[in-house]
């Protein structure tokens, strides 16, 4: 490394744009190394850069994924497969503070003092880790970012009280499908992001949620990580979760971490707690809003000098104690422990002859155990792959295929898709290895369809799952206030926004009998907000309609067409009878009056049709005397009497009555 080489460690709390500043300068040098923690990170960077550089000049190095172009310019990597000797102009390193990890930290703290730029080097993170830095990187320059907005508590709220454009942090499956199983059903969905997803489907439901058609994203602990996103408000539904080995409770750093994705820039965020989690005391809430946080003092370390020549002094190499004090030996990683189990192997034993056979199989045991299943099937899988690797040279075609094909399914619900995602991750790792597989351009490319096919039914399944389409696309529009379409077809049925919501039987509308309560309000509310001007529209159409439309049944319903849309009522008199309307009180009340009067007209009418003579005879001035009195009988009998009751009367009346 030049001896002017600038080294500098830019900290700060989240969103404060650090790995924004770090692709800039690295793109004012000529060749740049960046390392980051997740590959979801990873391609989300590369996608950056090669928007403003091309593809022509970037390489993304990951384990499952290796795009490198002949004139590689710009890698970017996850932290683990950064290139360590190919002597790049710039090195960065993203979220340095994980070098604090359990499980990762020692790979963190080996680029942390190994990994440097001819030119410049970066060092991204956390104030935390200014102590460690100082102690062990000279020369070191600090550059502090600052959030440029606030971030201050919420306390605790219930999930259907969340505001909009919130994250809901979980710690465990489970738990996260449970959360939005009920978002779902109350706020009509969400996106699910965790670190296990691919980078396909965690952006096809980030897209979801940045789009607008969700307002809410339950995620893990991986959102606390780069993932640029628009929270308004983070909610932890939990503060403790499982770190590999035990349950145990957040870090108030590792808090901060994931509360500071809320705001964004300018716009100031909120962080509180929901469901079982308990509110946080008055000592963490100061340290989360004002960003200040106990210091990092020990840093998880592995010896990076290897001795190949046995199994043994390998492993023993692995354990060697830090002499630092800034360093402690980190927990038994699981490529190490697969060493010791494959080692203890005697058929191994036998196999491995030398510095050669040691180095090969050291590189098998790096293979992540991404399948999760055991220890023992996972050292099996090892021990299966090194023996085709020593044997042949390469790991045979046709079981590979055979290991493949059983995977390449899309049929499943979330866990089972989720399964076969972990399970092509270690057949792309593989492929990915150079000199593991014969025809590697074609094993890397079928791997990569089949995660992609994958990655496509895993994001089908959750958006089945944990989004109600209807009712986020309603929700959407109304918040929006935008003017929702509704169209109403030949069988009453309504659609909203292209969404079923329901029928409209003449003017009054029955929601669909299929939704759920918590769905109910939304749909009834986004319906007739729609169905405000198809009201006004219909009732002309009825005021105008000719009385052959309109016809009474013997109940006294009014009916237009098929529809019922009223009923006779009581008037003050027998031939006077009034209407009632059958119209949603939604509709307004120019609707229900228009609706009202044209009944009122039809009856008027109908009456005075099939009674007019009886009508007639009541209005007759010219009767006198008994027909008279006969006339007002019949006419209060509506025109029916008993002929033996009045019988000695009409014999009496005149010829001229």
């Amino acid at each position: 490394m030049n001896a002017q080489a600038r080294v500098a460690a830019v900290l700060g709390p989240t969103n404060t744009g650090k790995t924004h500043y770090a692709i800039e300068r690295m793109l004012a040098h000529r060749t740049g190394v960046i390392g980051l923690p997740l590959r979801l990170l990873a391609r989300e960077v590369y996608d950056r850069i090669v928007a403003l550089r091309g593809p022509s000049v970037v390489a993304l190095v990951t384990g499952e994924e290796r795009i490198v172009p002949e004139r590689t310019q710009y890698w970017v990597c996850t932290t683990e497969a950064m290139p360590q000797e190919i002597g790049a102009d710039f090195v960065a390193l993203d979220e340095i503070q994980l070098c604090a990890d359990p499980e990762r930290g020692h790979i963190f703290t080996d680029r942390l003092m190994r990994a440097r730029g001819l030119h410049e080097t970066l060092l991204l993170g956390s104030e935390t880790m200014r102590p460690a830095i100082a102690a062990l990187v000279p020369k070191v320059q600090f550059m502090r970012r600052e959030r440029f907005s606030t971030l201050s508590y919420g306390g605790s709220k219930k999930i259907s009280r969340l505001p909009p454009r919130s994250a809901i942090v979980s710690f465990s499956v489970e738990n996260l499908y449970a959360i939005a199983e009920l978002i779902r059903r109350q706020r009509g969905g969400c996106a699910v992001v965790m670190g296990a997803l691919s980078p396909r489907t965690r952006n096809a439901q980030v897209a979801l949620y940045q789009n607008g058609d969700v307002d809410f994203i339950v995620a893990t602990d991986a959102i606390g990580m780069g993932l640029n996103l628009d929270i308004n408000h983070v909610a932890f539904s939990a503060t403790s979760k499982f770190d590999g080995r035990r349950m145990r409770s957040l870090f108030p750093h590792e808090l901060g971490q994931i509360a500071g994705r809320a705001g964004r820039y300018m716009q100031p965020g909120t962080f509180g707690v929901t469901g079982e989690a308990s509110p946080f005391d008055d000592d963490l809430v100061d340290a989360l809003e004002n960003h200040r946080f106990r210091p990092i003092d020990r840093l998880q370390w592995r010896s990076g000098d290897l001795e190949f020549g046995t199994t043994d002094r390998l492993i023993a190499a692995l354990e060697t104690s830090p002499a630092n004090e800034w360093l402690i030996r980190g927990r038994e990683a699981d490529d190490l422990r697969a060493l010791k189990a494959l080692a203890a192997l005697p058929d191994i034993r036998d196999r491995v002859q030398g510095p050669r056979d040691v180095r090969l199989l050291w590189d098998v045991c790096r293979i992540p155990d991404f399948r999760s299943i055991s220890t023992g099937e996972h050292v099996s899988l090892l021990d299966r792959i090194f023996g085709f690797l020593q044997d042949r040279g390469h790991v045979p075609s046709d079981w590979l295929a055979q290991q493949i094909a059983r995977i390449d399914r899309t049929q499943g619900d979330i866990d089972t898709l989720s399964k076969r995602l972990a399970y092509i991750r270690t057949w792309t790792y593989i492929a990915q290895r150079s000199g593991w597989v014969d025809d590697e351009s074609h094993w890397r490319g079928e791997t990569r369809a089949v995660e992609d096919r994958l990655s496509d039914a895993l994001h089908g399944a959750l958006t089945q799952r944990f989004v109600d389409r209807r009712t986020s696309v309603l929700l959407r529009r109304l918040k929006q206030k935008e003017s929702l379409v509704a169209e109403v077809n030949d069988k009453g049925e309504v659609t909203v926004e292209g969404e079923f919501v329901g029928r409209l039987e003449g003017f009054r509308f029955r929601q669909d009998a299929s939704a759920t309560p918590d769905e109910a309000k939304t749909l009834r509310q986004a319906a007739y907000e729609a169905l405000r001007p198809e009201f006004h529209l219909r009732a002309d159409r009825f005021y105008n309609a000719p009385d052959t439309e309109l016809d009474f049944t013997e109940q006294g319903g009014l009916m237009w067409g098929t529809y019922a849309v009223g009923k006779l009522v009581k008037g003050a008199d027998a031939m006077k009878p009034q209407v009632e309307a059958f119209v949603d009180e939604e509709a307004g009340f120019d609707v229900g009056e228009k609706v009202r009067r044209r009944l009122q007209h039809f009856i008027d009418r109908k009456v005075a049709t099939l009674f007019e003579p009886l009508l007639n005879l009541g209005r007759d001035e010219t009767l006198t005397g008994l027909a008279r009195g006969f006339a007002f009988r019949l006419v209060e009998n509506l025109g029916v009497l008993p002929r033996e009751g009045v019988a000695d009367e009409v014999k009496a009346l005149d010829q001229d009555a």
